[in-house]
């Protein structure tokens, strides 16, 4: 048993640096260092009775950081192993089309109830009786909100009629 108990956090503020450096060599990582050697002394707080008794509590704390350590590894490298051994998706998904971002854009400066009903109608496919009874508004509301979006968006793509907008507007 030590001479004078010392207090976890003492021992924390004394050894963290050096044993994050020791783990940081073993990783290359300083997070992932960090992360280990943060992980090894909650669990030396846990059973703080037991391991303040220890001789040298630091070799506890060391040993469990660098079992954790050692067990990240592993699993890291299993899971790169499997990884390596899956085929290569042959599906690609390219990113969204002039036609697409255009129109995102212009949903984007319809007021949020116009947009929404665009949205539902057009996207969801919901009938405008739906879409009335989920806003809690009058049909004649929805198809007001719904024409209003429609020219809003007629007016914003055919401003600068390109062959982009075009597609926009047949789709």
């Amino acid at each position: 048993m030590p001479a004078h108990p010392v207090s976890f956090d003492e021992l924390y503020a004394a050894h963290y640096a050096d044993l994050t450096v020791q783990l940081y060599a073993y990783f290359g990582d300083r997070q992932e260092a960090q992360d280990v050697v943060q992980e090894a002394f909650c669990r030396a707080l846990t059973r703080w009775r037991a391991v303040s008794a220890y001789e040298d509590p630091v070799a506890w704390i060391r040993r469990v950081a660098w079992n954790l350590a050692v067990s990240k590894w592993r699993r890291s490298r299993t899971a790169l192993s499997f990884l390596r051994k899956q085929r290569p998706s042959d599906e690609h998904v390219d990113g969204p089309n002039p036609e697409r971002v255009a129109l995102v854009a212009a949903l984007a400066t319809l007021p949020p109830a116009h947009r929404r009903a665009m949205v539902l109608r057009y996207l969801a496919d919901m009938p405008v009786a739906e879409i009335a009874e989920r806003e809690s508004v009058p049909e004649g509301t929805v198809k007001s909100w719904l024409h209003r979006a429609r020219t809003a968006l007629a007016a914003q793509l055919s401003a600068e009629p390109t062959e982009t907008t075009e597609g926009v507007r047949n789709a």
